[in-house]
């Protein structure tokens, strides 16, 4: 079990990120939440088996259509598994 915290940047605000990387972490089954920072980017942190957390980093560097991913940045490191569910706030 990994832990990446991902920073998307772009064009990820108003074009369904949030509900998108929610739906995918969910149908993953990974734990963590996603959320809009002032600054336009999103950030999430998500934990799960390594080969989920690499199929949704992927996911990430497209996101949803509408969405311009410009960069992600991504830390991993291992999972404390203090999260549960999926949440976006």
């Amino acid at each position: 079990m990994i832990s990446a915290h991902i920073t998307v940047l772009g064009r990820v605000q108003g074009v369904g990120f949030r509900v998108n990387a929610k739906r995918r972490a969910d149908h993953l089954g990974l734990n963590g939440w996603v959320k809009n920072l002032p600054d336009g980017s999103v950030e999430i942190i998500a934990e799960g088996p390594e080969v989920y957390i690499e199929e949704f980093i992927k996911w990430c560097r497209v996101g949803p259509s509408g969405a311009i991913v410009d960069k992600i940045d991504v830390e991993r490191k291992p999972a404390k598994g203090e999260l549960s569910g999926f949440q976006r706030n």
